[in-house]
């Protein structure tokens, strides 16, 4: 009997000492739950291990002859949440088999200090951050709540079901035709899913053989492993009275500039193939094309989007050698000439922003500026637009990056413009879009020069600061599509069209502001094809401004759209 008892108290002794050693929080936001607060039952369920919980339970049935616990059906987490892996690709299971994705909250300056510390030591990869939370990806550890629990399941369903099972299948010939008509793409294969680059190059040269007057297919250069970087030009020169002196007004819309981030590639196949079938079937989209050029490019940075399909469907730089063998590739955002930062926290070329030793460092980078440069230096283009497209967070980001302490001289116009590019997407899908200078998320640190700030990332040598600053491009934006963290940059496919629709819709608003139509939003209505409305009161009395069809306005404060040079105070 008394041994018996020794033993109980042996059992409750070690029972106790293992539950005050426990750790006391280790909370993460759920996945899917977007900006929500976790619940404090389910706060409390994680400040200490599983496993230390089965021990607790164990020892107290033991030593009160308890029953077992019976199992509720949907209450036994790991029975029912983990799928099965049996069936994933090896390679995938390889690298991602035990990885997670988390987000971290982050309320305080001294937090995001220290993660971002911890990011750069650990070399993390951080998927994106805001002012409020930082998701990254890691190795699975019991401690924390999964926000992305089967990771390799994950990215298995993002590639097409032919990927894996015929690799060596031809590409659906139906994938190659375009609908002849202007329509929401729902009827188009080649947006049913997301395209290798294999069949998004013969698409190019497909709509620039069928589509003669007013697409053509350039090249901008040639990536580090040497294949070309392919792009759209699209728009028309009327054989009207003009000064042909004057260069041609050009926007840029890319995507890619990251790999990984396959839904901005996709949007920009979207959006050129809604142009170019709506040119001469739609008075608002013809008169962009006759007053506009837009380059579209699909990817930047080809050798990274051909590995993320060949090999690591998270890789996110480019295919680069760098001084260590064994870390490859550059961030191509952070490679910009412009306040250019390789002395900070990515410094190492083991970082997913390492941004090279010298400006420009970056093959893919250097090329797409030298073309640039050549295009206003020689060929009489004028780019009054850039966009950006990336992934994800639904954000709209204008100039600077590298700083928050510095104020773009044309603050007003970039903010009020980037509202009205998220209004357009909010009125059409419904989707909510953010505005905010794209230094947002610097937090303070010690490692930063005075008066500066780190990040989770680096802020400097990015492209939209660069051409805004170098190329005088007025309105440059970056525009982080769908969505805000439920799948991240695994995107599904069924988000193509409707992302690809509600950026259209946003590059329309674009173009037509640029074209003068002050104070008013055009946005997609149930009608088609015929509405046409007057501009604002504030144009010329004589002017009539055709607008694309299916369009409601709504009234905005007037405002001055010259460009000023002003500080924000």
């Amino acid at each position: 009997m008394m041994q018996q008892s020794y033993n109980t108290l042996s059992i409750l002794s070690i029972l106790i000492a293992v539950l005050l050693c426990a750790p006391t929080q280790a909370i993460a936001v759920p996945w899917a739950g977007g900006f929500s607060q976790p619940h404090p039952e389910q706060s409390s369920k994680h400040r200490i291990f599983p496993q230390l919980t089965w021990l607790r339970d164990t020892a107290i049935e033991k030593v009160f002859g308890l029953p077992p616990k019976p199992t509720q059906p949907g209450c036994d987490k790991h029975a029912t949440s983990r799928p099965i892996n049996s069936q994933l690709p090896s390679t995938l299971l390889a690298k991602y088999g035990g990885d997670v994705v988390l987000r971290f909250n982050l309320s305080t300056p001294q937090e995001e200090h220290a993660l971002a510390e911890a990011a750069d030591t650990l070399f993390l990869d951080v998927w994106e951050f805001t002012s409020n939370w930082a998701d990254i990806r890691l190795r699975e550890d019991d401690a924390y709540s999964n926000l992305m629990p089967d990771l390799a399941k994950t990215i298995y369903q993002s590639y097409p079901s032919i990927t894996f099972s015929e690799p060596s299948s031809p590409a659906n010939h139906e994938a190659f035709t375009p609908v002849l008509r202007a329509s929401n793409g729902v009827d188009n294969i080649f947006f049913q899913n997301y395209q290798p680059l294999s069949v998004i190059i013969p698409w190019m040269r497909l709509m620039t053989s069928m589509f003669t007057t007013h697409v053509r297919m350039i090249n901008i250069g040639t990536t580090y492993e040497g294949r070309d970087i392919h792009a759209l030009r699209v728009g028309v020169s009327p054989n009207l009275s003009q000064d042909p002196s004057e260069p041609r007004k050009t926007i840029i819309i890319s995507g890619g500039f990251h790999a990984r981030e396959w839904i901005s590639v996709s949007t920009v196949t979207y959006i050129a193939w809604s142009l170019i079938t709506a040119y001469g079937k739609t008075p608002g989209i013809t008169k962009l094309l006759q007053e506009f050029d837009f380059v579209f490019i699909p990817t930047v940075n080809p050798d990274g989007y051909i590995y993320t399909w060949e090999n690591d469907r998270l890789w996110r730089k480019n295919r680069q050698q760098t001084d260590l063998r064994f870390c490859r590739g550059l961030d191509l955002d952070r490679a910009f000439g412009f306040e250019w930062d390789g002395n900070t926290l990515s410094s190492n070329p083991c970082s997913e922003s390492y941004p090279g030793v010298e400006p420009f460092q970056a093959v893919e980078s250097q090329r797409l500026a030298r073309w640039a440069k050549n295009e206003t230096e020689n060929n009489n283009v004028k780019f009054v637009g850039f966009l950006d497209l990336h992934s994800y967070s639904q954000q709209v980001l204008y100039p600077y990056s590298y700083s928050c302490n510095a104020d773009p001289p044309s603050l007003e116009n970039l903010e009020e413009l980037g509202l009205g590019l998220a209004k357009a997407i909010r009125i059409s899908s419904g989707q909510q879009y953010g505005v905010a200078s794209a230094c947002e998320g610097a937090v303070p640190s010690n490692k930063a020069p005075a008066g500066g700030a780190s990040r989770m990332e680096t802020g400097g040598g990015s492209a939209i600061d660069w051409f805004y600053h170098e190329m005088r491009v007025r309105f440059s934006y970056q525009i982080k599509l769908r969505d805000t963290g439920s799948y991240g940059f695994l995107l599904p496919k069924e988000n193509i069209i409707p992302t690809g629709e509600e950026a259209f819709n946003a590059v329309k608003y674009f173009g037509d502001f640029l074209l003068g139509n002050k104070g008013i939003e055009n946005i997609l209505a149930e009608d088609s094809d015929k509405a046409i409305f007057n501009t604002a009161a504030k144009v010329a009395e004589d002017e009539l401004v055709e607008i694309e069809e299916d369009v409601e306005y709504y009234e905005t404060e007037d405002v001055n759209w010259d460009l000023k040079r002003r500080r924000r105070r």
